[in-house]
């Protein structure tokens, strides 16, 4: 096993940071840590770039997802049972939600859908300003599940949202639960848990994307939960990713705990843990997870066995953090990169089913989940940081492997497939009263507030159509598919469960 190189590390995070404060924009801070605490921090551009105020590795910025392994950690030491229904922990919650095991709604495989995509889906944009007791209530009327628990990996916020409506029956809030549990024995008071979008934060980087001509703020309106409401500095975060590494204090074990293997209901390993995913690098293997918000990157990436880790948090939209982590963890290792491949470009479907898949050079888009596709022994693999995919093209032009732990067969769609007669129309969606229609000329008003939005529709086989639309950074592919009996179902990779029915 090699030896930590710190000094490489450092160079190569130095020049990623440069990178930002020669553009004097927006940046971010990344800090090199080992068993014992912080070891080199860089920081580049800026923090509040109106006020060109500078990034530094104390500034205080939302982590996103990275959240989801202090709330994962909270539930352990709280003593939550990680098998028992999320029904026993929250009242009210539908019968197939009800009935999903803890571990299976924080390990993605529960099958519960997401409650921003799913707004999304109903045309609430995910800037719309939504409290905690109103998302609660969302959850209560979802319609089910996208299938069995364990069946498959899709990735969903809900189960964690529901793990901070359980703390309370126990006596405290999760905020306060989490700093009693956790924070405070580790010594991170400066770690926050501002639920609320508004609260104010002093010094909070400002989340920014650029629309091709100038940097705009991000913002994400809706109440922030477990899986991602948490706020502290680079700093801050490398000395939870040393806390973890040493197993010291309260989080005595926890990385074990949280990277630990999780198994599909078919025994099948999953590279997704509690808020940790495994990943490798060449013979190096690394445990971390990302959070992403419009206008926030941030990963933390670890090497238990070298006891090494790097943190990277920026408040710029452009960069992908697990790239920027693993070229610091490659200088710091000496291992090599993963190599990118490819896979013929165009739209693949499974026949008669929800999935589908679009290939653009090195990236993968699976149901609107896109990952970098790399080179395996036998076809290509994505890194398991939000969707696993292993994939190989078979001699008849049809894309084989396994996606999210489910087995695929993608074929290629042809360009000259007709919209099917059968979508057109106006439909409504029973749970909710959302309404869309479908015109012969093969557009569609998707539902919107206060306007629906208009999409030209990719028809696919089998009564299915492809719709696409951008709220600020962000892109959603939603899937219309009439099902037997003629109802429509409008989905993507986070959001199976809504039907409509013919107005």
């Amino acid at each position: 096993m090699p030896h930590p190189d710190l000094v490489r590390a450092a160079e190569e995070a130095t020049a990623i940071a440069a990178s930002w404060s020669q553009e004097e924009g927006p940046g971010g801070a990344i800090v090199i840590f080992d068993t014992e605490g912080p070891r080199a921090a860089m920081a580049g551009g800026y923090a509040v770039p109106e006020h060109r105020i500078p990034f530094s590795p104390e500034t205080p910025s939302r982590w996103a997802s990275i959240s989801k392994q202090f709330c994962a950690s909270a539930a352990l030491l709280a003593g939550f049972d990680f098998g028992a229904p999320l029904g026993g922990l929250v009242p009210g919650l539908p019968e197939a939600i009800g009935a999903v095991p803890l571990g299976r709604a924080l390990d993605m495989t529960g099958g519960v859908p997401d409650v921003m995509e799913t707004l999304w889906l109903l045309g609430q944009h995910f800037t719309t300003g939504l409290p905690e007791g109103e998302l609660l209530r969302f959850v209560q009327r979802l319609p089910g599940t996208a299938g069995p628990p364990g069946r498959e990996m899709t990735y969903s916020n809900t189960g964690w949202r529901l793990v901070g409506s359980a703390f309370p029956a126990r006596g405290q809030t999760y905020g306060d639960a989490l700093r009693r549990l956790l924070l405070e024995p580790l010594g991170l008071p400066l770690v926050a848990f501002p639920a609320d979008e508004g609260v104010l934060v002093p010094g909070l980087a400002t989340p920014c994307w650029h629309d091709g001509t100038a940097w705009r703020r991000g913002r994400y309106g809706l109440h922030f939960s477990p899986s991602g409401g948490l706020v502290g500095s680079a700093t801050d975060l490398a000395r939870w990713g040393a806390a973890l590494l040493a197993g010291r204090g309260a989080a005595s074990g926890l990385l074990d705990a949280l990277s630990a293997p999780r198994l599909f209901a078919d025994e099948s390993p999953s590279s997704y843990g509690l808020g940790l995913m495994r990943v490798a690098l060449g013979r190096v293997g690394l445990v971390g997870h990302g959070g992403s918000l419009p206008g926030i990157k941030t990963h933390l990436l670890m090497a238990p066995a070298l006891g090494c880790g790097v943190a990277v948090i920026a408040n710029r939209e452009d960069l992908d953090p697990l790239t920027l982590a693993m070229r610091v963890m490659a200088a710091m290792t000496g291992e090599a990169l993963p190599r990118a491949a490819s896979l013929p470009a165009g739209l693949y479907a499974e026949e008669g089913d929800e999935a589908w898949v679009e290939l653009d050079g090195t990236t993968l888009c699976f149901m609107g989940a896109t990952e970098p596709l790399l080179a395996a022994e036998e076809g290509v693999r994505t890194r398991p940081a939000y969707l696993e995919a292993a994939l190989r093209m078979g001699s008849d032009g049809v894309i084989e492997g396994r996606i999210g732990g489910v087995p695929r067969r993608l074929r290629p769609v042809p360009a000259d497939t007709p919209l099917d007669p059968g979508l057109i129309g106006t439909w409504r969606d029973a749970c909710f009263g959302a309404m869309l229609e479908v015109t012969p000329d093969g557009m569609v008003r998707l539902p919107g507030s206060p306007l629906p939005d208009v999409s030209a529709l990719r028809p696919l086989p089998n009564g299915r159509a492809l719709a696409d639309r951008r709220h600020g950074p962000w892109r959603q592919r939603p899937l219309l598919m009439l099902e037997r009996g003629g109802t429509l179902r409008l989905l993507s990779h986070r959001s199976r469960v809504l039907r409509f029915h013919r107005a």
